[in-house]
C-alpha cells in the first residue's frame, strides 16, 4: 500500500532534474555549487530541488562550517526500494499464474 512518505518520494523522483541530483549524490556527498556546475539550471534551483528532495527523505544535509553538504539518505531510498518491490513481487505472480493457465489449456487440448 503506498504510504503518504512513498508518494511524496515518486512525486520527489517525478522530475528529471531532482532525478540528476539524486544519482549525482548516489555518487558521494556534494555541496549545492558542485551539485549545480553538472546541471541546466541555477544554484537557487538546486536548492530548491534538493529542500523538495530532503522533505521525502531521500537526500539528508550536514552543515560543516559554512557549507552545506548533501548525500544520498539510505534510510529512505531503502523504504522506497522495499516499496518498489512490492510490484515486482506482484507481477512475478502473476505471470506465473498465466503460464499456469496456458500451461493447463495446452495440456487440455
Amino acid at each position: 500500500m503506498v504510504t503518504y512518505r512513498h508518494a511524496q518520494q515518486l512525486d520527489a523522483l517525478g522530475d528529471p532534474t531532482r532525478r540528476a541530483i539524486l544519482e549525482s549524490l548516489l555518487k558521494g556527498p556534494q555541496p549545492v555549487g558542485e551539485l549545480a556546475r553538472g546541471l541546466p539550471v541555477s544554484r537557487p534551483a538546486v536548492s530548491q530541488h534538493l529542500r523538495v528532495l530532503a522533505a521525502a527523505h531521500l537526500v539528508r544535509c550536514e552543515q560543516q562550517g559554512t557549507r552545506r553538504i548533501y548525500s544520498a539518505e539510505p534510510r529512505g531510498l531503502l523504504e522506497l526500494q522495499r516499496y518498489l518491490q512490492t510490484f515486482w513481487g506482484e507481477a512475478l505472480r502473476a505471470f506465473q499464474s498465466a503460464a499456469t493457465r496456458i500451461n493447463d489449456e495446452e495440456n487440455e487440448k
